[in-house]
């Protein structure tokens, strides 16, 4: 997707006469305004199976020679910088823990991995040295790797919807072979290749197919896309114990795997990790009292949930299963998987939208919240249980989505006096986008208004062994598949939300979550109305923002 985006970005400038950097791009305003001018110029949608190779084909055309350039120019090694995922797959192979890898990238990060972590090297089988692939897999010469679509620093490359329609026959072969003797973990590729799925199929039909399994993995929250979803079905149907995997990121995924391997050889950990977690002793500095004075979107908090419950069932659960028995219960069950499926909510709620729940016990998850960010789905969890918390009782409502959770103004509250203070900074609290509709598409057959009101992000953070709430300003926009058609909204509306506005906006905020103005104190809230410990989860919240100081100078 980088490689897709950094086309869109050069084209978009060298068409309009504009200088947007590869960080820029990165802001959702941007993308959404690049993306429909691509559009307009005859690109296919983002995610479009044709996206990949449409791009080189219309940029580049046929000239392969300036595809290699291009990619040399933004692959070259003093370009790359290695992720603990990649340093991990170099301690793989290195130590031959893992035998044989396959990419469709051009770029030289494997190679990297594989002599920063060990010192040694490791030369890709690519489409100028096919022939010799399956010979050194019969031979055992481990570890192999093959690069499908060739290598940018070679002549043969595969890019163009004619290159891609087939595969190298030596490659494919040897990934034929290795998939008789081997499982596969896929991570990082869309399945967007129909001659890379052609081929699992193939090896589907041979002998022995993936006697160890075939996993595919994706980011936690998105959905498998439909040639993924065959292509396991199809896996299962040939008796292939097979399944889409959600994983965090890449990097978590293969530290973790990282992590429970045991007996690595001597001095890889310590290249993987490049640290260790040391006691330190650092004395702070004596309290502020000097100009400026820094206020924090922080708000302590004083009590946070340590238990919920976690569920047995006679079926593995799917995380689209969990998302049906949340929506079913009407908010009244909260759900999370990882190894474990847990939940907070009363167990008649459970048994009524679980027929087959075969045992529902306590579980701490306290040590999880010593390395929040291997543990992400914890404090996705707990971001969900504040924000009903917050919402609890009062003229708000709370929506959850990929990425984070949200606190809303309530545009159907009767006494719309309680958003006074909100409605003295920011003017309106909600409305209808003047003149703006949503786009009929495959998936929505009619067009609807689009409105919006003013919300809150929240978040969940630990900083030096302390539990944070961290409140962000935001505005909420429904439909939400719609966010990104009302961006000039957007910008024009928070145009002038500086420093002295912000804070006015936070005090608001602050006083319309917590309900007092008094400093200094905790409040407290729970998710729900009633339930035992592990069933409700129970928040304090310090009404004191942090708060940052200098030091005075002696």
């Amino acid at each position: 997707m980088d490689i897709i985006w950094d086309l869109k970005r050069r084209y978009y400038c060298s068409e309009e006469n504009e200088d947007i950097s590869r960080q820029e791009v990165q802001i959702e305003g941007i993308r959404t305004r690049i993306q429909q001018y691509m559009i307009s110029k005859g690109f296919p949608e983002e995610w479009a199976p044709e996206e990949y190779t449409s791009y080189f084909e219309k940029i580049f055309g046929t000239d392969k020679e300036r595809q290699r350039r291009y990619l040399s120019g933004i692959l070259a090694e003093d370009k790359a910088t290695l992720s603990v995922g990649n340093r991990v797959l170099g301690a793989f192979l290195s130590s031959e823990l893992t035998r044989v890898v396959f990419t469709t990238n051009f770029d030289s990060i494997v190679e990297k991995s594989v002599a920063e972590v060990s010192g040694n090297s490791i030369s890709a089988y690519h489409l100028e040295g096919a022939h010799s692939a399956v010979q050194a897999l019969n031979n055992e010469e481990y570890p192999i790797y093959c690069k499908l679509h060739g290598d940018f620093r070679y002549d043969s490359i595969k890019n163009l919807t004619e290159d891609l329609s087939n595969q190298n026959h030596d490659l494919s072969e040897c990934m034929k072979v290795a998939s008789s003797r081997f499982g596969f973990i896929v991570a990082g590729y869309s399945g967007r290749d129909a001659s890379i799925i052609a081929l699992f199929k193939e090896a589907l039909e041979g002998h022995n197919p993936f006697p160890h399994g075939l996993y595919w993995t994706g980011i936690k929250g998105s959905r498998a896309p439909s040639v993924v979803k065959e292509l396991i079905e199809f896996a299962l149907s040939k008796g292939v114990k097979a399944a889409y995997v959600e994983v965090e990121t890449f990097d978590s995924l293969m530290l973790r795997l990282w992590r429970n391997t045991p007996n690595k050889k001597h001095g890889l950990d310590e290249k993987v990790r490049k640290f260790e977690v040391t006691e330190v002793s650092i004395p702070l500095g004596n309290p502020g009292g000097g100009k400026p004075l820094l206020r924090l979107n922080a708000l302590p908090l004083t009590e946070i949930p340590t238990t919920c419950n976690s569920l047995t069932f006679d079926s593995p659960k799917q995380w689209s299963d969990l998302k049906d028995a949340q929506r079913k219960a009407e908010g009244r069950l909260l759900l999370t998987k990882a190894e474990k499926v847990l939940c907070w909510g009363t167990e008649s709620d459970i048994r009524a939208n679980f027929q087959d729940v075969r045992a529902i016990e306590p579980f701490d998850f306290n040590a999880l919240l010593e390395n929040l960010e291997d543990n992400l789905y914890i404090k996705g969890i707990i971001e969900e249980a504040l924000s009903k918390a917050i919402v609890n009782g009062k003229p708000l409502i709370s929506r959850t989505n990929k990425q984070n959770s949200f606190v809303i103004v309530d545009t159907y509250t009767e006494d719309q006096s309680v958003f006074n203070e909100l409605k003295n900074v920011v003017g309106q609290v909600y409305g209808k986008i003047p003149g703006l509709q949503t786009k009929i598409d495959q998936f929505h057959d009619t067009s609807e208004p689009v409105f919006w009101a003013e919300a809150l992000r929240v978040s969940f953070e630990r900083k030096e062994n302390r539990n944070w709430l961290l409140i962000d300003p935001d505005i909420w926009i429904w439909p939400s598949r719609a966010r990104h058609l009302a961006v000039d909204f957007l910008d024009q509306r928070r145009s002038d939300r500086y420093n002295k506005k912000y804070n006015e906006i936070l005090n608001a905020w602050t006083h319309l979550i917590l309900g007092t103005d008094a400093k200094n104190i905790s409040v407290s809230f729970s998710a729900f109305m009633s339930g035992e410990k592990a069933e409700n989860p129970s928040f304090s919240i310090n009404t004191r923002t942090g708060f940052s100081q200098r030091a005075l100078s002696k």
